[in-house]
């Protein structure tokens, strides 16, 4: 069956054990989409909120690649692994820590913007090589740290030598990083046991269906289900425009907007989203838009 066009944004529940990559695959096929793309990887050890693009609404995906991002973590405390996360194998075990207000007093070193040396086991380049490639081989490459933004840290459950911990961070944050990092401040190390994914880019969980429930679905259920084209951009300020600014733009031709502020804005005309714009010393410019304005 040749596939269809289809556009619009899927909020996926991942589930624990497979890549990004194979449920962006599996809902592609479900869908009998001929364009999709996650927005943002969890690895196979993580869970949860992972947004999927189709068709138009790829072109507007980094944005939501760009946002800051929630999740719900869990520590298991006293136990350093050599990957940062439960799949890698034990390298130290020392006494957990026990009491919860101590902590909750480390936290705060963590919050705004930190420095975060990347794992080895990461999706990152080196010479055209992924960072897991080297670290699997056992070769030692240079790893220059990064800044990041921790806008929250709240811890929830806890069960020594288990603890939950709430994060809001910016992109490119690593949590099994953020877990090891805790750790080490904690004098008993840790790593990261479990992840989930609870929002991102204004998008969150508790609207978000499962491969098991889509499976179930017909294709009407199923189309139902995506938002519309426009929604990663969704926190951008609004534009409409005239029938003729809207085809100035689809042309290639800016529009005059002296009275707007300087920026990325979401364009509509007749109610229909046309792209994204940018406007700058009071001209409006084609950025992304839509092969049609049907969105």
């Amino acid at each position: 069956m040749p596939r269809r066009r289809v556009d619009g944004v899927l909020l996926l529940d991942k589930d624990v054990g497979r890549s990004s990559n194979a449920v962006l695959q599996h809902a592609k096929r479900l869908f009998n989409a001929a364009k999709a793309g996650h927005t943002g990887t969890l690895d196979p050890l993580a869970s949860g909120l992972l947004p999927i693009c189709f068709g138009e609404a790829t072109k507007f995906a980094q944005l939501l690649l760009d946002a800051d991002k929630s999740y719900l973590a869990k520590l298991h405390l006293g136990v350093t692994t050599k990957t940062g996360d439960a799949e890698g194998e034990v390298i130290e075990r020392r006494e957990a820590l026990s009491q919860q207000d101590s902590f909750e007093a480390v936290l705060p070193r963590f919050l705004g913007t930190i420095s975060q040396q990347p794992p080895r086991h990461a999706a990152l380049k080196y010479q055209g090589r992924s960072y897991y490639e080297y670290a699997r081989e056992g070769v030692d490459i240079p790893r220059p740290a990064r800044e990041v933004s921790i806008r929250s840290l709240r811890s929830g459950a806890w069960e020594p030598p288990y603890v939950e911990l709430a994060v809001e961070c910016s992109k490119g944050t690593y949590i099994r990083v953020l877990a090891e990092d805790i750790g080490a401040a904690l004098g008993c190390g840790a790593h990261l046991a479990a992840l989930r994914r609870t929002a991102t880019g204004g998008f969150n969980l508790a609207d978000a269906v499962t491969l098991d429930a889509l499976e179930t679905m017909s294709s009407e259920q199923r189309d139902a289900t995506l938002l519309p084209a426009d929604s990663p951009c969704a926190a951008l300020p609004r534009c409409d425009l005239s029938t003729t600014e809207a085809g100035a733009l689809l042309e290639g031709r800016s529009v005059a907007r002296p009275a707007m502020a300087e920026g990325v804005v979401r364009a509509y005309s007749a109610h229909r989203f046309v792209g994204v714009a940018e406007v700058a010393a009071g001209v409006l410019r084609a950025r992304r838009l839509l092969a049609n304005s049907d969105g």
